[in-house]
């Protein structure tokens, strides 16, 4: 499962924020869930021991800019992690936004429930001065390594509620635009005000299950049903709730993502637009 966050903040505005964010998120998981940190200057890998925490602190309070990547382990084997792509916005063209993400085993889900990773979710939340976010199924898979996305193509298509994390590679584009549908929906202005605000929002949704909780700070969470789920169109499972929100969000919707390995620029589209069309 992931959690990610999207602010269009640069990173020295938020980063106490993020701080306290990761604590909570360490208090949930327990202090061994994180062992190894990829160095953001080499790229190798790291013991998070008392003296790896402290160099990523002071790394984050420091720079001008950062992308630490924290995990559970520096094998294959991905369970919990921790990645942040804090931005200076003003060195981008484009629409940029910082990204912060959370992601959680499954095993997590089975053993806590979603009562729990929900309530998390909104603490995770409660720290952050977020513009979107989101919580739910993913692939989850080492993004650095060529090819992996591959084996994948034909599942994304089938279990239309398993998102593919790609938060590191939108946010230089990403702006304030919602990236997809998904268990939990994470809304905030700009596009919560156009929306109408919650009351909005609530007039346009009534799949069964479907619920818009608001927040703090003009701010709204939509959860879709009281688990996450993956769909399966082969089984003509194809999430009406998640469907529904999509046509809400359509305008809003973030819609460039790069092609992954292994699909082609038209899959890409229809993976995009798969609660759609």
């Amino acid at each position: 499962m992931s959690i990610t966050f999207y602010m269009k903040r640069s990173h020295q505005e938020v980063v106490q924020q993020v701080l306290n964010a990761l604590d909570v998120y360490r208090r949930a998981v327990g202090p061994q869930a994180l062992t190894s940190y990829a160095h953001p200057y080499d790229e190798d890998w790291y013991e998070l021991d008392d003296k790896g925490w402290a160099y990523i602190r002071q790394h984050m309070l420091e720079e001008p800019a950062a992308y630490p990547w924290l995990c559970q382990s520096d094998s294959e084997t991905l369970g919990y992690e921790f990645n942040y792509d804090g931005l200076m916005l003003e060195l981008y063209e484009k629409d940029p936004a910082s990204q912060v993400s959370f992601f959680l085993p499954t095993e997590y889900l089975e053993e806590q429930g979603p009562g729990r990773v929900r309530e998390l979710a909104l603490e995770l939340a409660a720290e952050l001065p977020f513009n979107s976010g989101h919580a739910g199924l993913c692939f989850h898979f080492p993004d650095t390594l060529l090819g992996v996305t591959r084996p994948i193509r034909d599942l994304s298509f089938r279990y239309p509620g398993m998102d593919i994390p790609e938060a590191r590679f939108i946010t230089r584009t990403i702006g304030t635009r919602v990236d997809g549908v998904h268990w939990l929906n994470f809304l905030a202005p700009p596009v919560l005000r156009e929306l109408g605000g919650a009351a909005g929002l609530r007039a346009r949704l009534h799949s069964p299950g479907t619920t818009v909780q608001e927040l703090d700070g003009e701010r709204v969470l939509v959860t879709l049903g009281k688990w996450p789920e993956a769909g399966d169109t082969e089984q003509g499972h194809t999430l009406p709730a998640w469907r529904e929100l999509a046509r809400v969000l359509e305008p809003w919707l973030y819609m460039n993502r790069p092609k992954e390995d292994g699909f082609s620029e038209e899959d890409m589209r229809r993976w995009q637009r798969r609660f759609l069309d």
